[in-house]
């Protein structure tokens, strides 16, 4: 398994979308899917912030990671977010999620950002194994999500 940006395997681009709408489009429902993907394409411009980290063996994507600007309109004063958190499936529970995770995590840090922010509404304790604390709890769009934050030293 290797860990690429988006930008350096642009063939992924509607796959991941096409993903990434599936899981999130109740937390985005007036996004459609050419939406998300012209704003992935963002992505490909190969600026540190918003990037896609993604992972793949033998040719096919497994999973995918991205630093954003914003992930949640309620905290436009929170910058920037850890978004998109997707493995396949079948390739679950494989610590594939973790790698992507330290990866943007890493990618944050190699740019300067002392600061990352996440939500999710059911992987809280993934994600504090991997060194985030609680924000707060609220409900975002109906959900129920934990609000996190990880300090990058």
């Amino acid at each position: 398994m290797e860990i690429y940006t988006l930008k350096d395997k642009p063939e992924h681009l509607i796959q991941l979308a096409r993903w990434h709408h599936a899981e999130w489009a109740h937390l985005n429902p007036d996004r459609c899917l050419e939406e998300r993907v012209e704003y992935m394409r963002t992505h490909l411009a190969g600026e540190p912030v918003p990037t896609t980290f993604l992972v793949e063996h033998d040719g096919q994507v497994l999973g995918s990671a991205s630093l954003v600007v914003e992930d949640m309109d309620t905290h436009p004063e929170l910058t920037p977010w850890l978004a998109s958190v997707f493995v396949t499936p079948r390739h679950r529970h494989k610590g594939i999620a973790s790698m992507l995770v330290e990866r943007v995590m890493e990618h944050a840090r190699q740019h300067g950002i002392a600061r990352i922010y996440l939500f999710t509404p059911d992987r809280e304790r993934l994600y504090a194994q991997l060194g985030w604390r609680l924000f707060t709890r609220e409900h975002y769009r109906g959900v129920p999500v934990s609000l996190m934050t990880a300090d990058l030293p």
